[in-house]
């Protein structure tokens, strides 16, 4: 911050955004815990989601979906528009997979997309299921 010491230090002490941002909430703070326990039980835990979203993604593409090679584990497959993404994102949570949609104005025109998560614990079983759901209900 910049301006008269005794301006910062009001604006420290009483403005609401900045004292509630410089803190974590409890459930947060709770979250990150559990996560660093989870890791410190299975260290493998990240490369096997990794590998996860990399298998999907070798699925999709050869099913001939547009599915951005993944950096991490949550991969996107392209939708031509934001209805159909919504109308996709549907059957495959009728199907039970669970799936993000993404669609103006959450992103720019023309990039609607669904979004997976790969996790560690999904078994060979969830990933033939997930990719053979998401490539049958995928528009044709």
């Amino acid at each position: 911050m910049l301006g008269p010491a005794r301006v910062i230090d009001h604006l420290i002490n009483t403005a609401r955004t900045f004292i509630f941002d410089t803190g974590l909430a409890p459930a947060a703070t709770a979250a990150g815990l559990a996560a660093l326990r989870l890791l410190r039980r299975d260290p493998a835990r990240p490369s096997k989601a990794r590998n996860t979203a990399r298998e999907l993604h070798a699925r999709l593409t050869a099913a001939g979906l547009d599915t951005p090679r993944p950096e991490a584990c949550v991969l996107s497959v392209r939708a031509r528009n934001a209805d159909t993404a919504v109308r996709w994102a549907a059957a495959c949570r009728d199907a039970g997979i669970a799936v993000g949609c993404f669609r103006p104005p959450s992103v720019p025109d023309g990039i609607s997309r669904l979004r997976l998560s790969a996790r560690a614990d999904l078994t060979p079983h969830d990933i033939d299921r997930a990719a053979h759901m998401i490539i049958r209900t995928a528009p044709r």
